[in-house]
């Protein structure tokens, strides 16, 4: 993939070192499609998941868990429980997209936004996404920071060690052990289920909720529409269609494999909605007990806790904030090199030697290192951080998505993969409603009087 993005064809180009090893990926995928034996379409599931999963339990990440506890602490089991839902549905429609993008057209979303877009275009999205991203990041080492900060270790230390994960896992050279990597440490995000099943809610007001939409303690206030903007941002962001579109490229995904990307982002949303439920459901207490939430970091909440989920709930509910830190990282990182490697036309891959691929490997690394030496700065005022940052993220989503639907419309590159009515319709709306939140979350900033506070 060394060639440049302007053109769509690969013919003549070079066989270089990720072509040989997304080759063999390929070939188990290929030998398991002939297998008739017992198992068959789960052996198949098992070898093509993995952007779906981590693209949604990534977004679950340290300001994301961060925002969901603050909800449960402020407003507890109500509203925002089948609100949750609604946004990784929402999410499922955007990122279903960019599967069907990665397999017709083998090339991610900075690339294809170069190509039919223009040079402008290209760089701008490119640069607006690793700007995004690094101050994402930042919060993510805060979230490692706080997470780890529950047992004592010292934020140096844990950020150090987190960095060092990022380098490790990159240092594979290879996609497949990478994302192995990367998935393991995903399925932490569970570990907020047990935590809510500590914190005893009351399952008849969980149903009712999902049910009636309610209750909604306080009603409109100018705080609620700072967490809808938050929630929002926790589940859809751009740097998502980024991150999926091209690891579905370099997992070397194909057309026949479009059915199983849906099955994996699915997958993935299902996970990440009941991890982030969960959250809600496990800081509710502090809601019944009236404790405010609004000067708290990660190892607070987890610290908070205690008394009604006992030493073992804080504990999982400190490794979940850490894991969600880390797993994020992870991608995040990467999503910024394969936007970078894709513009500017350098390798980009994690299939890539470090020789071929060292620009893709130094932008990664370099946004990661940057992003851990800011967390180190002193008294970082953490949950206002993570609103804002996920705030910021609601408000870049509804152009991010118009180049989306640009693309997967285009029959030129997309041919009988392109959008149907129904989706059109679907990713249309998801839009709509990313508007309408942000005009109701500027007319509250600039008129703030309209609304009780």
């Amino acid at each position: 993939m060394s060639q440049t993005p302007i053109e769509l064809d690969t013919v003549g180009a070079d066989i270089t070192t990720e072509d040989v090893k997304r080759a063999r990926d390929r070939q188990r995928v290929q030998i398991n499609r002939t297998w008739k034996g017992r198992g068959r379409s789960f052996r198949l599931l098992w070898l093509l998941i993995g952007p779906g999963i981590l693209v949604m339990v990534g977004e679950n990440d340290g300001p994301s868990m961060i925002s969901y506890a603050t909800t449960g602490a402020t407003y507890g089991i109500g509203f925002f429980l089948p609100f949750i839902a609604l946004t990784f549905a929402m999410a499922f429609v955007v990122q279903e997209m960019t599967v069907r993008l990665g397999a017709a057209t083998k090339r991610g979303h900075a690339e294809l936004i170069y190509t039919r877009f223009g040079r402008f275009w290209g760089f701008f999205a490119m640069a607006d996404l690793v700007i995004g991203n690094l101050l994402t990041l930042v919060t993510e080492f805060i979230a490692v920071r706080a997470g780890l900060g529950f047992f004592g270790v010292p934020p140096a230390l844990a950020v150090l060690g987190a960095f060092l994960v990022v380098v490790a896992a990159v240092l594979t050279r290879r996609y497949w052990t990478w994302e192995r990597i990367v998935l393991s440490f995903a399925a932490f995000n569970l570990v907020f289920v047990p935590v809510a099943i500590l914190a005893h809610p009351v399952s008849s007001q969980v149903v009712r909720a999902f049910f009636t939409w309610g209750p909604l303690p306080g009603g409109v206030t100018a705080g609620f529409v700072l967490l809808i903007m938050s929630n929002i941002g926790a589940t859809v962001t751009p740097w998502m269609l980024f991150f999926q579109q091209s690891a579905v490229v370099d997992k070397g995904l194909t057309t026949a494999d479009i059915r199983q990307g849906r099955i994996d982002t699915a997958l993935g949303a299902v996970l990440a909605a009941t991890a982030a439920i969960a959250t809600v459901l496990a800081t509710t207490p502090l809601f019944l007990h009236h404790i405010t939430a609004s000067n708290f970091q990660g190892a607070d909440f987890a610290q908070a806790l205690i008394p009604y989920v006992g030493q073992v709930g804080a504990t999982l509910f400190a490794i979940g904030i850490f894991e969600a830190g880390l797993v994020a990282a992870l991608t995040i990182s990467s999503s910024s090199a394969y936007a970078f490697g894709e513009v500017t036309g350098r390798s980009h891959s994690l299939n890539s030697s470090l020789r071929e691929g060292w620009p893709f490997y130094a932008v990664l690394v370099t946004a990661a290192g940057i992003a851990a030496i800011l967390v180190l700065i002193p008294n970082a005022p953490l949950v206002f951080i993570v609103l804002i940052v996920n705030v910021i993220a609601t408000l870049a989503m509804p152009p991010a998505i118009v180049f989306l639907l640009l693309l997967v419309n285009d029959h030129e590159i997309m041919g009988k993969h392109a959008n149907g009515r129904l989706s059109n319709i679907f990713g249309i709306t998801v839009t709509v409603l990313l508007v309408l939140a942000g005009i109701l979350f500027g007319i509250t900033t600039i008129f703030p009087h309209l609304l009780p506070s």
